[in-house]
Formats: C-alpha cells, sequence, structure tokens
C-alpha cells in the first residue's frame, strides 16, 4: 500500500483498550476536514475511478477519464488530487477506511458482535471480495518483498486476525497461524487464481471457510 505520511507503531491486538481507531493512511487531517460539498466531490471522483478501474482496469484511470466520468472539469481533478499518483494513493486509501470500518466498528458478522469463527471467515470472504473488485489497484501498490511484512495496513489486518484465532483456537499459534491465513488473501496470488488459473471467486470463498474450520477445529 503506498504511504504518505509517517504512521506510530500499532498496539499488539491484547494491548487495544476501548474503541479501535481507524488506521489513517493518507496525510494527517486530509478528509475530515474537508467541507462537506468538496467531501462530496471528492468521493464522486473516487466513485468515478473506482468504477473505471472495475469496467477498464487500472490503465484506463486518467486524470482525463475521472473527470469526463465524474462529470466535472480535469482541473477540478488535478487540485484535488495532484496527479495521478495521488488520485490512485486517494482512492485506496478511501478503499482501506471504508474496510477498516466494516471490520472494526461495522455490524456482523464482519464487525463486532459475532462470535471469532463467523467473524474469521467474514474478514476473508470481504478481502477476497474486494480484492477481486480492484485488484489491479492492489497489484500496482504491492510492496516489495522487503516491506511486505512491515506495512502498516497488513500489519493492522494480521494482528485482527491474530486476535480472533486467539479467541477461536487459544491452544493454537495464533501470530503464525495469521500469517498462514493472510499468505491466502495476498493479491499477488489472488491474481494467479483467478486470472491464470481461471478459478471463481465462489471457489476462494469456499476455500477460505474450509481452511478456517481446518485451523479453528482443533
Amino acid at each position: 500500500m503506498f504511504m504518505s505520511a509517517a504512521l506510530p507503531p500499532l498496539p499488539k491486538p491484547e494491548e487495544t483498550v476501548g474503541e479501535p481507531e481507524l488506521l489513517q493512511l493518507g496525510p494527517p487531517g486530509d478528509e475530515p476536514c474537508l467541507r462537506a460539498d468538496a467531501a462530496r466531490n471528492r468521493a464522486r471522483l473516487l466513485d468515478a475511478a473506482a468504477r473505471l478501474i472495475a469496467e477498464h482496469g487500472v490503465t484506463a484511470v486518467t486524470m482525463e477519464a475521472v473527470a469526463a466520468a465524474a462529470n466535472v472539469g480535469k482541473g477540478t481533478v488535478f487540485r484535488r488530487f495532484g496527479d495521478r499518483t495521488g488520485l490512485l494513493n486517494a482512492l485506496l486509501d478511501h478503499s482501506e477506511r471504508k474496510f477498516q470500518a466494516a471490520f472494526l466498528t461495522g455490524p456482523p458478522p464482519l464487525g463486532p458482535g459475532a462470535p471469532p469463527v463467523e467473524r474469521l471467515r467474514a474478514f476473508g470472504i470481504a478481502v477476497l471480495r474486494r480484492s477481486v473488485g480492484e485488484l489491479d489497484l492492489q497489484l500496482a501498490a504491492e510492496p516489495g518483498a522487503d516491506r511486505r511484512f512491515l506495512v502498516p495496513v497488513r500489519r493492522l489486518h494480521q494482528g485482527h486476525l491474530a486476535l480472533l484465532l486467539r479467541q477461536a483456537a487459544p491452544d493454537a499459534d495464533g501470530d503464525l497461524l495469521a500469517h498462514t491465513l493472510m499468505g491466502s488473501l495476498n493479491p499477488v496470488l489472488i491474481h494467479h487464481l483467478t486470472r491464470q488459473c481461471g478459478m471463481s471467486l465462489e471457489r476462494l470463498e469456499a476455500a477460505w471457510n474450509d481452511l478456517v474450520d481446518r485451523v479453528t477445529r482443533g
């Protein structure tokens, strides 16, 4: 994931107290300080960019194409995001914030309130569906091998899985198993399975549920 601001170390899952906070990915204060009309325009531009990616791939996302899809002037897009890289960063941030809100504070089974095994199943299904929907964008943002396991967003996702695994299978090594589960949700693997091997999303979802059940059954 692209990072544009330094982030503090994440607490270990067992150290989390109170309501969890969404991990800020973009520049501090970027989205919350926008006027209501500016926030609506920003969301409309990001939705337009997301539609272009879903329909034509990430290469179709240009400042001009997004402006046309959102029915605004090209200058509006440049003023809001600076350049294409800034737009793609913002699109990833927007998607990640919505996903974090869903699994940290949203309704069950993805959010709090469901048994840990159900939340594990729901988390993987949500990641798979999100990744398939924005696969080109995620692949473009995939960090190198030296950073892959240190990116704060990955650490947050892994910590969440480790916490649920400790609840669902207290005798297991939750931290190590979380790495195993995260590996099966990697965008590079999803690209290989869906586009190069022709596997359906439904098959990947069924395999994820089977993996969760096997890991937590003992």
